[in-house]
């Protein structure tokens, strides 16, 4: 019996090396496939116009030209970035207060139309929102608000609800039901509960909503272009456009607005990569 033990475990314990030899291999391709095209921003962002024709693109530029970084600074580039960032901010803090207000009567509360909602929100779900682009053109350009900024709030609060009340509803839902009833032994209504009790308790949720929402807006291209014209309300995924010639393109300079662009996110995903894997996590498994 023993000896059956130990070879079932040596089993066991050959398959789980297999396994984890297996991931490892493929988390490194995976690393690697996601660090090149970022070595490659990063190396070519430091050539002068075109180096890149004379020397190899992965090779270390001879010389390092560090100009690219001032020029595009004074070119203008933090005004983009400060307009990114106020639409994000804004469409964000917008959309987590609709959506925390959405999910909490869907996921604590019984009523009549509660499936129906629900199924509708998660049918929106399945819209392209690309193919709302002429149709919010022309309700935007109807009210006036088109090349404004906040033009964009619209279309990015829209589209981020649908999956951030399906997420929220689901993660809300595994928050036990006993504490709020105990809170509501204490005298506690509906409100306080949500503010006092549920809200605080979803923390992981919404920073994980936040933070893939963020990503989305932040790189957003399409409403962006068709909504905004003028230099002046455009944001970072346009600004490529105003660095670029009109008959010749600085290639080294284009490379070193994304290497900008980029940064931002990457390093707010490094500080709060923890609470994304928890509240991803935690809305898994319920209870």
């Amino acid at each position: 019996m023993n000896e059956r033990m130990e070879v079932d475990y040596r089993k066991q314990k050959v398959k789980s090396r297999i396994a984890w030899t297996i991931a490892i291999i493929l988390a490194v391709f995976w690393l690697f496939v996601a660090l090149v095209p970022f070595a490659f921003m990063i190396l070519n962002s430091f050539r002068k116009q075109f180096d890149m024709l004379s020397q190899g693109v992965f090779h270390l530029p001879d010389p390092w030209f560090f100009d690219n970084y001032p020029n595009i600074v004074k070119a203008g580039f933090f005004g983009y970035f400060f307009r990114s960032v106020l639409i994000v901010a804004l469409s964000l803090i917008i959309m987590l207060v609709i959506a925390s207000f959405a999910a909490y009567p869907l996921s604590r509360m019984k009523f009549k139309l509660r499936n129906l909602i629900y199924a509708g929100i998660v049918a929106c779900m399945s819209i392209p929102m690309h193919v709302t682009l002429i149709p919010v053109f022309k309700m935007t350009n109807s009210m006036g608000l088109r090349d404004n900024l906040f033009s964009l709030l619209g279309p990015y609060v829209t589209f981020a609800l649908p999956m951030s009340v399906f997420i929220l509803t689901a993660f809300m839902m595994t928050i036990p039901k006993e504490v709020e009833e105990s809170a509501e032994i204490d005298g506690c209504n509906k409100f306080n509960n949500f503010f006092k009790i549920i809200l605080p308790l979803s923390k992981s949720g919404l920073s994980t909503l936040a933070i893939y929402n963020g990503v989305s807006m932040w790189n957003e291209f399409a409403f962006a272009n068709t909504l905004l014209t003028s230099a002046s309300q455009k944001t970072l995924p346009l600004a490529l456009g105003q660095f670029k010639g009109e008959h010749s393109a600085d290639m080294p300079l284009m490379l070193a607005v994304l290497v900008l662009s980029a940064l931002p996110m990457i390093i707010l995903f490094i500080i709060f990569q923890d609470k994304l894997v928890k509240g991803m996590m935690a809305g898994a498994v319920k209870g």
